[in-house]
């Protein structure tokens, strides 16, 4: 009985050590901490439920919790279908964090709480989603009978990933091989692509190009740099991530990029106001604030917002039949054009083919003729890096400062990529006529490196050829 007494004590002192602990924690932790994860975790929520159909306690334990800051271990969620929004907090009590949902806009984190001037950043004119029985693209029918060395790589684990979600392989215009992970319910479940969105933000300029609106060699771009440095920062500097602003793209904590994306309301206005560091043109810094500062300057083209906001879906999205897509704008009705374009893997895909494509669609030039060929042109800045709003290497996860990223894998040397966030990536491969799409929630801690999988894929005899 006494051993038991003792034990009791020992758990009890343990109880309110912990508690204790937990309420310092609490006391003392920045309250900028705290909106940016309860504005996260509404965010998060909202468009994985209202645009992608999943469970809300489901995207809170899988995609809020597991892989994020201690923090988002004590979110809470409420979810409000009749007026489509997502309230969340610490213990669901502090922080106050909302997001709403604006159906054509999808959804927005709403940092100053007012609803009304968000819900207001929507546009009309959607048409429901074509249902054809045609093989992809032009349907939703594939055929991937006859490339059974595809399906055997694609049941590899270790090819596709910890934390897949989506495996589309695209040869020749159709889909050879196709594989789902158990967060995805049906195939046209729209995913995001978080940085895969800056690339569509540089589509999306060469479309203005293409209208003759626009130009990369355009500078004064925003009001309050017309007194200084910053007026001489042009289009192409800011598509090239060389614009020489400040700005701290780290998310382990407050930043400039995790300010932007859940404390500000007007992104691009937080972005234009970082000062320069370096010379224009001459530093390579990648930062979602400037793919913002461009979806700003693109939107800026029309005289009617309500225009700018139709765009995406007119001039890139209906073209390619991208129906699933969401491309969510600021609470002010910028486009995120960093980090928050969700669609499904096989409209990713159709994305990936336009590029391949060199941005013609069935006949139809949609980007400036030469345009994909500038974006995929190494800049000095960037060491040979990085191009115009694409990568020229796979994801680094984890590999050493001063280590190419592609080191030890054997891959095409004329592929291309698009990177994002948790281990979105699509490769586009011009002498294969191939594009591979692999989506997932996996961090760059587990080490995961889809290389192994386009070598893979690239070496199959026949096949590929």
């Amino acid at each position: 009985m006494r051993l038991v007494f003792k034990l009791f004590k020992w758990l009890l002192g343990l109880a309110m050590m912990v508690l204790i602990g937990g309420a310092l924690w609490l006391y003392f932790a920045p309250p900028a901490l705290i909106r940016v994860g309860s504005n996260y975790a509404a965010k998060i929520i909202c468009s994985n439920v209202f645009i992608a159909g999943r469970d809300p306690q489901t995207v809170l334990e899988r995609d809020v919790q597991a892989p994020g800051h201690p923090l988002l271990k004590l979110m809470r969620v409420g979810v409000d279908p009749s007026n489509p929004s997502v309230h969340t907090g610490l213990f669901g009590v502090f922080g106050g964090g909302v997001a709403v949902y604006r159906f054509t806009t999808g959804c927005a984190a709403v940092p100053d709480g007012d609803v009304k001037a968000a819900l207001g950043t929507r546009f009309q004119g959607l048409e429901p989603a074509p249902r054809s029985m045609d093989l992809w693209p032009d349907g939703i029918r594939i055929d991937v009978d006859e490339h059974p060395l595809v399906a055997e790589l694609l049941d590899d684990e270790q090819l596709t990933g910890p934390g897949m979600r989506a495996v589309v392989v695209v040869q020749d215009g159709r889909i050879i091989g196709e594989r789902f992970g158990a967060d995805v319910a049906f195939y046209d479940q729209p995913l995001i692509g978080w940085s895969m969105t800056k690339t569509v933000t540089a589509a999306l300029i060469g479309t203005r190009v293409n209208a003759g609106r626009l130009s990369v060699e355009d500078n004064n771009l925003f009001p309050q740099w017309a007194d200084d440095a910053r007026s001489k920062i042009t289009v192409a500097d800011l598509l090239a991530m060389q614009s020489g602003l400040h700005f701290n793209e780290d998310y382990g904590d407050v930043s400039d990029v995790t300010r932007m994306l859940y404390i500000e309301t007007d992104m691009p206005a937080f972005a234009a106001d970082q000062p320069l560091e370096a010379p224009v043109g001459e530093v390579f810094n990648y930062s979602s604030g400037t793919s913002v500062l461009l979806s700003r300057v693109w939107q800026d083209t029309f005289s009617a917002p309500q225009d700018a906001l139709a765009w995406p879906y007119e001039a890139l999205f209906g073209p390619l039949g991208m129906h699933s897509a969401v491309f969510e704008t600021d609470p002010r009705g910028t486009y995120v054009g960093s980090s928050n374009l969700y669609a499904s893997a096989r409209d990713w895909a159709k994305f990936g083919q336009l590029l391949l494509q060199d941005g013609v669609w069935k006949g139809k030039r949609i980007l400036p003729e030469g345009w994909v060929r500038w974006m995929r042109t190494p800049t000095e800045a960037s060491g040979g890096e990085y191009g115009r709003h694409v990568w020229l290497h796979g994801p680094r996860a984890n590999t050493p400062r001063g280590v190419p990223a592609d080191e030890g894998f054997d891959l095409p040397a004329d592929a291309f990529w698009m990177l994002g966030h948790d281990g979105q990536t699509i490769t586009v491969i011009p002498s294969l006529r191939m594009v591979v799409v692999r989506m997932g929630l996996t961090p760059s801690r587990l080490g995961y490196k889809p290389q192994a999988l386009i070598e893979a894929l690239a070496k199959i005899p026949g096949e590929m050829e």
